[in-house]
């Protein structure tokens, strides 16, 4: 009998379609798939999707032979698209299918200081570090800054030290400047963090250069958002302020620098429905000494 000629790329993807007619994998086969470059963009897209379903995905995910380095492969292989921007709406959600399964990796407290001694946010940065609006360059900063959420989600001082020595508050100010809505919101969420943390607020109090870039930034936010409300990014907004003024020498300062917008009812319908916000903003003028607790249009919300 005559050999049979070795498999093809067309035969392999012939049997990669073939497996996808058949009854759903399992997670586990799913996982082994992502270092098969043939059946990796299947196996990174039904992983993403059903992500939320499986409590311990994280640590297989971590544990098993050359699944990382696959996700680090993913990763790397799109940096050439970033400058000048190439990149197209596949190869984003393709990577970013990737970034998700960090993510659940970043979250899960089985492997989220491994991940960190791993030094693995530096691969994210560079996704952090681009100026295009587009949408596939949008949809991977968001993606990439919900990894580095995932990490602060938990309050622990050794993640706050990790990201402070890698430099991630400029490029969250970046995004807070330059990115949507959405990302924005996640942004401040991140700075809020490592302020909340007492390593996190010394660290931005400290250096006259950090604690103004962070004001500008914060001011032309408020001034954006008086034209475009959006109560949960001005409630971050506040929050960090208000964490601010737990600095002395920094509520000394915010005395005299905090924008005007926030001194007077200029937000009272922003945040209308969200009382916590409301009562941050009362302790924040209240702490810095200017003037009454809030706003008078303040007062007439109270419930």
């Amino acid at each position: 009998m005559a050999n049979l000629p070795p498999p093809t790329l067309a035969s392999s993807s012939s049997a990669a379609s073939s497996r996808n007619d058949r009854a759903p994998l399992t997670v586990e086969q799913l996982v082994l798939d992502i270092c098969d470059p043939e059946l990796r963009e299947n196996a990174l897209m039904e992983l993403s999707k059903r992500r939320e379903l499986f409590q311990d995905l994280a640590p297989l995910l971590w544990h098993s032979f050359g699944t990382i380095a696959a996700l680090i492969q993913e990763i790397t292989s799109v940096y050439r698209l970033l400058t000048p921007p190439m990149m197209n709406s596949a190869q984003s959600n393709r990577v970013c299918n990737a970034l998700a399964l960090l993510q659940c990796v970043a979250s899960h407290p089985e492997t989220r200081m491994l991940f960190l001694n791993a030094q693995m946010p530096l691969y994210l940065y560079a996704f952090l570090n681009t100026s295009s609006k587009s949408r596939p360059f949008e949809y991977l900063r968001l993606t990439s800054l919900g990894v580095i959420g995932a990490l602060v989600k938990v309050d622990d001082t050794d993640v706050i030290k990790f990201l402070l020595r890698t430099e991630i508050v400029p490029l969250c100010l970046r995004t807070m400047e330059n990115g949507s809505e959405l990302s924005k919101t996640v942004a401040t969420f991140i700075v809020q963090k490592v302020l909340l943390d007492d390593v996190g607020l010394e660290y931005m109090c400290s250096s006259a250069d950090r604690f103004f870039a962070l004001g500008r930034v914060f001011g032309n936010m408020i001034t954006s958002l008086a034209e475009v409300p959006s109560p949960r990014l001005l409630k971050h907004i506040i929050r960090c302020y208000l964490r601010l003024t737990d600095n002395p020498k920094a509520c000394e300062i915010l005395g005299n620098c905090l924008p005007d917008l926030l001194r007077d009812p200029s937000f009272c319908s922003c945040l209308y429905d969200d009382p916590s916000a409301r009562q941050w903003l009362q302790q924040l003028l209240h702490n810095i000494r200017v003037g009454p607790p809030a706003p008078r249009g303040f007062e007439q919300m109270r419930v």
